[in-house]
């Protein structure tokens, strides 16, 4: 049986002050909850309908029924499990081949998209300024499928990061040049902006290079792309041969 302390504790869990406070985050489903425990984070307690099919040892677990799942979790159909990690020390910025960073994203979903991007393209930091959401966020990890297991969120100063940066840094606008032209180093830095004003004017100033995804629709009236998916986009090419 789970204690009411602790019912109370996931609960403000929901929060980032509270997570920061207690240094603490939630993840739910038996996948995601597998990838971080191979990972390096630090399993905290977990809760469960269904002990018998946990495939690794917990130094807390508890059994709960459906109905206490539900009273827990953060999803509209709760997975089988939810688990408390600890939130690990931030890493260092490497400043060596393809660093993403993220200037002031807010949806929790394109956060978890671009993490999973990161994951597939094998790009292991993301940085990102202190607006963007936090990484903690359950429907961030949620959206990370896993993902934020191997891929590093680092958040800094981004003006004073690029300050220091010797690698290119390309900025995605709409109106920059055509990434399909030219070469692409693989040492280099790459800036996506704030889903409805993109990249802040500071930050634009600070890159050496401002490149776009160039509409091919015949009346050009489509505004913008998803900020997740032009990430995506701009990933391949940074990752073509």
């Amino acid at each position: 049986m789970l204690p009411k302390s602790r019912y109370k504790l996931i609960a403000s869990l929901q929060q980032k002050k509270y997570r920061t406070k207690n240094g603490l985050f939630v993840a739910e489903g038996l996948k995601v909850i597998n990838e971080l425990i191979r990972s390096r984070y630090k399993l905290s307690y977990i809760c469960t309908t269904v002990v018998d099919d946990l495939d690794f040892n917990a130094d807390e677990i508890f059994e709960i029924t459906d109905a206490e799942l539900r009273k827990i979790s953060f999803l509209k159909t709760p997975n089988k499990a939810l688990a408390v990690f600890e939130i690990p020390q931030e890493a260092k910025i490497d400043t060596k081949g393809l660093t993403l960073v993220l200037d002031d994203v807010r949806d929790p979903g394109n956060l978890g998209t671009i993490i999973r991007l990161c994951d597939w393209f094998g790009i292991k930091q993301l940085v990102c300024s202190d607006n963007t959401v936090d990484c903690y966020n359950p429907k961030v990890v949620q959206a990370t499928m896993g993902s934020i297991a191997r891929v590093d969120v680092i958040y800094t100063n981004l003006p004073q990061f690029l300050e220091a940066e010797s690698r290119p840094i390309y900025a995605s606008v709409m109106n920059g040049e055509s990434i399909y032209k030219g070469d692409l180093p693989e040492d280099a830095i790459l800036i996506m902006g704030n889903e409805a004003n993109g990249i802040s004017s500071e930050i634009q100033q600070k890159s050496t290079h401002l490149v776009t995804i160039p509409r091919f629709g015949k009346l050009q009236q489509t505004e913008s792309l998803n900020v997740a998916m032009a990430t995506s986009i701009l990933l391949n090419e940074f990752r073509r041969p």
